[in-house]
């Protein structure tokens, strides 16, 4: 047995040994995230050994109560995994994303008895429930979730794009391939996954070069190798300034400041679209470049930032350029949209002043 484990699991057993060593050797990263990385990959694991155990005893004819049992547990496994990756992958994401998978596994244990969900016939042949497909729903709900909320918190570069679409085509053809290949499927699952999971994770690598680390948002240096881009086709240029950050680290500490920024960030891009990319590119200074948009797209995009940043505690300053036809240089516009932004902050401060007397 575990000789044919070795030989059907081998791919997935050294994917995951890479895997292990890249977090080892990726120490800059955060820890809570290297953590949650490695219960995932003991997950996906965990469930190539169940899943293993319960092809092998299939094809034997053995143990069927345990087989019982094994299917609910793999088919709870899967939502409870995908779930896993959400809560690593997103920012923000909490216990309660996994509230649906816990519900799913739970109506899986009530199967063993039931039926609702499977059973197994006098020949150990798997027969649907009333809610069969119930797992692979929560799957594909989960899936879309991840894809949509990692789009999302994307910069909208295309570098960002291409590993976020091939984690997206892993989680597709792990909800048809098991309606064409039936069970066979069932023993690719595991390494699909860890295969996905490693290619992005080694993109994400790559592309921390490009990002700020505290926000997530495109750094100096890739904004300095924007402008040497094609600058004819940037047609308007967003500054950005918090309001009132240095009061923050004063009277609150530096990490009550990070906390504000990251918030700031998101509210950015979670605005942007794919030809609206956002830098850090000071302390609390932020530059949006718009790539072929008009400035009615630009004014929308203004007014989702600021829409964005009222639903939380923070503030910020917002000035903007734009240029139709290309006849101004980025240089010129961000002058021109500093000077909006450095107004629009002045305005903020005697208004809050006023307030103040």
């Amino acid at each position: 047995m575990f000789k044919e484990f070795l030989l059907q699991n081998w791919e997935t057993i050294l994917i995951t040994l890479a895997f292990v060593v890249l977090l080892k050797t990726t120490i800059f990263l955060d820890k809570k995230l290297i953590r949650r990385m490695y219960w995932l990959i003991l997950m996906v694991f965990i469930l190539s050994i169940i899943t293993f155990l319960e092809y092998y005893y299939n094809i034997n004819g053995m143990y069927k109560e345990v087989r019982n049992v094994l299917i609910a547990i793999r088919y709870s496994a899967t939502p409870l995994i995908i779930a896993m990756i959400i809560f690593t992958l997103v920012k923000k994401s909490r216990w309660y994303v996994f509230i649906p998978a816990l519900l799913v596994a739970l109506l899986n244990l009530v199967s063993i008895y039931t039926g609702i969900i499977y059973r197994l016939n006098e020949n150990g042949a798997l027969i649907r429930g009333p809610l069969g497909y119930l797992p692979f729903i929560a799957v594909g709900a989960y899936s879309a979730l991840l894809i949509y909320i990692l789009i999302k918190q994307s910069n909208k570069l295309l570098t960002e794009i291409i590993p976020i679409a091939f984690l997206c085509f892993a989680f597709v053809s792990g909800l048809i391939l098991p309606f064409i290949f039936k069970q066979d499927y069932s023993q690719l699952f595991c390494s699909t996954i860890i295969v996905a999971l490693f290619v992005y994770y080694v993109f994400s690598i790559l592309q921390l070069t490009k990002k700020d680390s505290l926000t997530g948002l495109l750094n100096r240096q890739a904004y300095y190798v924007t402008e040497k881009n094609n600058p004819k086709d940037v047609t308007g240029i967003i500054s950005i300034d918090m309001n009132g950050l240095k009061t923050i680290n004063d009277t609150y500490g530096h990490q009550a400041g990070d906390e504000a920024l990251t918030t700031i960030s998101l509210c950015i891009i979670k605005a942007t679209k794919i030809k609206q990319p956002a830098y850090r590119v000071g302390g609390d200074e932020f530059i949006i470049v718009c790539w072929r948009s008009t400035e009615e797209e630009i004014k929308e995009l203004i007014k989702k930032i600021e829409n964005n940043v009222s639903e939380s505690k923070y503030s910020c300053s917002i000035g903007y350029s734009y240029s139709g036809f290309g006849m101004k240089s980025i240089d010129e516009m961000v002058k021109e949209s500093d000077v909006m932004m450095y107004e629009n902050k002045a305005k903020y401060y005697e208004e809050n002043e006023l307030k103040r007397r």
